[in-house]
């Protein structure tokens, strides 16, 4: 970060992590859901069996692209933080005998990519939409 680059603001650092952990959580229920394994099957420990690789490489991700510096950034937190999150899940769901079918892959990447990707764009949109002076509206 350089000296005339601002620090984000805190909450906007811990909004962002928590949407971006929340998201994939998102995933995983879909996808055990839509597979009829119930969110919480696996005695009870469904969900979080499925959620665990990616919110590990979630975390991955945001410590290699130090994602606190520019948490809403499409660019240099986003973009690295979804193929971390892709990569390093599908990695560990390998390791961990999960299963990483081809289908699967693609299913997680286009998912994955429209929820952390996405709700930055949106957040992008809004906040141009915001600052946009009043006798533009």
């Amino acid at each position: 970060m350089s000296d005339t680059e601002p620090a984000a603001p805190r909450a906007h650092v811990a909004l962002a992590l928590v949407l971006d952990a929340a998201l994939v959580v998102v995933f995983a229920a879909i996808g055990r859901a839509s597979h009829e394994r119930g969110v919480f099957g696996d005695g009870g420990l469904g969900l979080a069996t499925t959620a665990w690789p990616f919110l590990a490489a979630l975390a991955v991700g945001w410590v290699i692209c130090l994602g606190w510096r520019r948490p809403l950034s499409i660019v240099r937190t986003a973009m690295p933080v979804w193929v971390v999150t892709v990569a390093g899940g599908m990695l560990l769901r390998a390791v961990s005998d999960q299963g990483t079918a081809l289908p699967f892959v693609i299913v997680a990447t286009v998912t994955l990519l429209v929820l952390l990707v996405g709700w930055r764009l949106i957040a992008a949109v809004v906040r141009r939409m915001r600052a946009r002076p009043t006798a533009q509206r």
